[in-house]
């Protein structure tokens, strides 16, 4: 990805004005990415985190495959044409938009993130192709109604319409209620037809020794970080189809699978419709992170899962 100089002056100036002794979520996961957009403090933090989880670069390097595997599978075989990309963090490359157009042009596309370094690096590099659409929208997750009706959203996508809502890594950094809130309401705006890409860090495969380092861990790199369970993940599609995660199934509407309570139907990010041929897919334990495709099917009432437990406690205000 190209290097981006900050402006001089002027309003777009303002997004740089950050400071770089602070550790920043997307620049630490673009660090774990080897990308180039992150600082000293970021990457002190990053290798702090590696310390106690010795396997994460692996988990957001297979977050970020997923990522791609569901977009593809999306525009491809599910006829999805619009999607709606909340917390996207730092671009790099291939971005939503990119593996969605590269499969049918027309796709449009808006990404949403809170933190205006993450807004002004999107405006700056990410461009559409001519016969598709790709727009900005700085908001906050933990406010759904201010993303559902900014303008930016509503000249882009077409809500009445099925849409591609991407909830990627972004969950585990929010509170128990702010998450269930701001899934439901987001999935309450979905038409049938809709599909809801969702991963979620987990410690069910952790040691009792690393998931007690978290809390501490958390205070000391001012971590933001919620890892929640199968069940609890399962609980924000409750209500929802889940598309078969074996690369083999159609995972076509007459497919999808109800997703129970206990979220028997979610798998390891790696394990979800991996590349033909995939050599050596990483263990549950190493990527640590859940991964569900889910369709909005006719008569559905999605996002009324509540989450069975609540987890463990995290400094407030998180950033996306």
């Amino acid at each position: 990805m190209p290097s981006v100089t900050p402006p001089a002056d002027g309003p777009a100036a303002a997004a740089y004005q950050i400071d770089t002794t602070v550790a920043h979520p997307a620049r630490r996961y673009n660090y774990w990415l080897s990308g180039k957009d992150n600082f000293a403090a970021d990457r002190e933090s990053a290798d702090a985190i590696a310390k106690v989880f010795p396997h994460v670069r692996i988990a957001a390097i297979e977050n970020r495959r997923f990522l791609h595997r569901a977009v593809a599978y999306l525009a491809r075989h599910a006829g999805i044409r619009q999607f709606l990309d909340i917390g996207v963090g730092l671009p790099l490359e291939p971005n939503t938009h990119e593996i969605a157009q590269d499969i049918a042009p027309d796709c449009r596309v808006v990404y949403v993130d809170n933190d205006p370094l993450v807004m002004a690096h999107a405006r700056a590099l990410l461009t559409s192709h001519p016969e598709g659409a790709t727009a900005y929208v700085e908001a906050d997750l933990r406010d759904p109604a201010a993303i559902l009706d900014d303008p930016g959203v509503h000249h882009t996508l077409d809500l009445s319409q099925p849409v591609g809502l991407l909830l990627v890594a972004v969950l585990h950094f929010l509170a128990d209620d702010e998450a269930t809130h701001a899934v439901s309401e987001l999935l309450a705006a979905l038409a049938p037809g809709s599909y809801v890409v969702l991963s979620h860090g987990t410690t069910d495969y952790a040691s009792d020794d690393t998931a007690a380092r978290i809390p501490s861990l958390q205070k000391k790199n001012e971590i933001r970080f919620r890892p929640r369970s199968r069940e609890q993940v399962a609980g924000f599609v409750a209500g929802l189809h889940a598309v078969d995660p074996d690369p083999a199934a159609p995972g076509t509407v007459a497919h999808l699978v109800p997703i129970d309570r206990a979220g028997s139907q979610l798998v390891s990010v790696a394990q979800w419709r991996p590349d033909p041929g995939e050599p050596n897919l990483p263990r549950d334990e190493d990527v640590a992170c859940y991964g569900v495709v889910a369709g909005v099917p006719d008569g559905a009432t999605p996002g009324d899962g509540v989450m069975p437990a609540a987890s463990p406690a995290a400094p407030a205000e998180p950033e996306l």
